[in-house]
């Protein structure tokens, strides 16, 4: 971040300094582990925890001043206390400001699926003519959000900002925070479904993002998802539409391969041929909203096509390793019943030469649809006609007992990961292909660890 001074950071957080000091910091850390001389360290209260606890630590590591709640901050000459009503709030605050005082074009993304992975392809494209940084990871909810919008440096063009939520008006929180300029919704699902009881208050909340977009702006709907007319109806920005087949942005032609997929984009008449380095023909509508999000700011389908050749996702999502002739497909860090039969597809769709094995765990925040959800998926894997499915864990046999009941013999359920890995290891030879996917809770990552190790 821009280093600010003492007093500015007071200012933005509505705070007050609690003794005269001067001084900046460069950096924001919420971990009290990972503090070092100049940072600015933001004492969160969680549910299990109370930062204000480690305060002693944070200044013997060098920490240059500390946000903390009224009356709780301690004597320390070395570091400046900035006393708040609430250190949540203060973030927040502090974040917003910081953002209006550096004034880049903020991209918000929201959606059911695949926000982290459009985050990614949005970033790439964006930085053929701006200087751009993007959300970390998936740092995307209330405290993730303003440490993206403070981790922008001065020299920073553009910023794009994933905006994740569980319930009912998380979203609007995070868009009075960071502001946005323009928007991609990725599409609506069943992702937190629990929370928000139907798909079309889960629409309702993922639209609060781009009706909250400024006339001058641009908002990217998904053109084939059948929630974006309703919310584009509520959009004062200019809306544009990409997808597969549809849309003013649209993939086409697209050609599976063992490393990704080639297609070609119509830009609303300009054709240009592209190839998408990463599995899944679902990852290319992805690729058509970061697309279509460049063109509507002046980049050229060349440069976006080249791009995207380029582009890379973040760790977990459909990333291919290869062990031993073996092509294992890690897709673990999240899944819902759209996601994982997408994953599923992307399996099916590959053409080794050995048998296509789908491993999967439980998916969360379903609430009472839960059965429905985990047997779709069972029911999905019957259809794609793959050769064996293994389910992980509690709640995860669903998936393994309806893929069974419609057919398909190989499907066995395991208690643990170990236990998966090692029946793995028995079976799988050179050439087969294992998809890994499950909710972030479900840790399906630990399945390939074990076979490694094993």
């Amino acid at each position: 971040m821009k280093p600010l001074d003492f007093k500015t950071l007071s200012t933005f957080a509505n705070g007050q300094l609690a003794a005269v000091a001067t001084g900046h910091v460069s950096r924001i850390v919420t971990d009290s582990r990972k503090v070092a001389p100049g940072d600015l360290f933001i004492a969160l209260k969680g549910e299990k925890f109370d930062a204000h606890d480690f305060l002693p630590q944070v200044v013997a590591s060098g920490a240059s001043a500390c946000l903390v709640q009224r009356g709780r901050g301690i004597q320390a000459p070395a570091c400046a206390m900035i006393e708040v009503e609430d250190t949540l709030v203060g973030l927040q605050d502090l974040a917003r400001a910081y953002r209006s005082l550096l004034q880049p074009k903020i991209i918000g993304l929201t959606g059911s699926n695949g926000k982290t992975s459009t985050k990614d392809l949005t970033a790439t494209v964006m930085s053929c003519k701006f200087k751009t940084r993007a959300t970390q990871g998936n740092l995307n909810n209330h405290i993730g959000v303003p440490l993206t919008l403070l981790s922008l440096e001065e020299e920073d063009e553009c910023g794009v900002v994933e905006m994740g939520m569980n319930h009912a008006g998380e979203i609007k929180v995070l868009v009075d925070i960071a502001l946005p300029d323009a928007a991609i919704v990725t599409n609506v699902g069943m992702a937190h479904i629990e929370h928000l009881g139907t798909q079309d208050a889960i629409a309702w909340e993922k639209g609060t993002l781009p009706a909250n977009v400024p006339s001058d702006g641009i908002v990217v709907l998904n053109a084939n998802d059948k929630y974006s007319d309703l919310i584009a109806r509520h959009c004062q920005a200019t809306v544009y539409r990409a997808g597969t087949q549809a849309g003013d942005v649209r993939a086409f032609d697209l050609q599976t391969r063992a490393d990704g997929t080639a297609f070609k984009l119509d830009f609303s008449g300009e054709i240009v041929e592209t190839f998408l380095p990463i599995m899944g023909e679902h990852m290319v509508g992805n690729a058509a909203l970061a697309a279509c999000m460049g063109w509507a700011h002046g980049i050229s389908p060349t440069e976006i096509a080249e791009a995207l050749i380029q582009s890379k996702l973040t760790s977990g999502r459909m990333e291919t390793k290869t062990l031993g002739g073996i092509q294992f497909i890690d897709d673990s860090y999240n899944a819902n019943p759209d996601s994982m039969k997408a994953g599923l597809t992307a399996l099916a769709s590959l053409s080794n030469t050995g048998r296509k094995v789908a491993v999967l765990g439980r998916m969360g925040e379903l609430g009472h649809h839960a059965e429905e959800g985990h047997r779709s998926v069972g029911h999905h894997a019957t259809e794609l006609k793959l050769d064996a499915l293994f389910t992980v864990g509690e709640g995860a046999s669903l998936i393994s007992d309806e893929a069974r009941t419609k057919g398909l013999d190989n499907a066995v359920h395991f208690p643990s990961h170990e236990a998966c890995a090692a029946h793995l290891k028995t079976i799988l030879q050179p050439g087969d292909a294992v998809l890994l996917k499950g909710s972030r809770s479900a840790g399906m990552e630990k399945v390939l660890t074990h076979f490694l190790n094993s």
